[in-house]
């Protein structure tokens, strides 16, 4: 049984930072893409960053360039989101994905990943 537990949120200030983690397990983590997308009240689901297997290739969406980061540890079978100068924008339930499939490009629509996590809670005030 594959599970993604998203781990790190919180509240902050406009300008400071979080890191948030997801612990994966049930499947070989290191085989596949990784992805965390965001979720605001009365909005879609967005794509925020994604990772390669083997942390090679990054994708970050224009909205948070320069300011996030995607790594992942397949050693501790975690990937995290490393997020600086956060702005109100940020704010919205922050979930961790996993392609179904092996050694595939991380994409950036959410029909790429089958396996989702609970998502983490992340509320940026100004």
């Amino acid at each position: 049984q594959v599970q993604l537990v998203e781990s790190g949120g919180g509240l902050v200030q406009t300008g400071e930072s979080l890191r948030l983690s997801c612990a994966a397990s049930g499947r070989p983590f290191g085989r596949a893409a990784m992805g965390w997308f965001r979720q605001a009240p009365g909005k879609e689901r967005e794509f925020v960053a994604g990772i390669s297997s083997g942390g090679g290739t990054t994708l970050l969406a224009d909205s948070v360039k320069g300011r996030f980061t995607i790594s992942r540890d397949n050693a501790k079978n975690t990937v995290y989101l490393q997020m600086d100068s956060l702005k109100p924008e940020d704010t919205a339930v922050y979930y961790c994905a996993a392609d179904q499939g092996f050694f595939r490009a991380p994409g950036r629509r959410w029909s790429d990943y089958g396996y989702w996590g609970q998502g983490t809670q992340v509320t940026v005030s100004s």
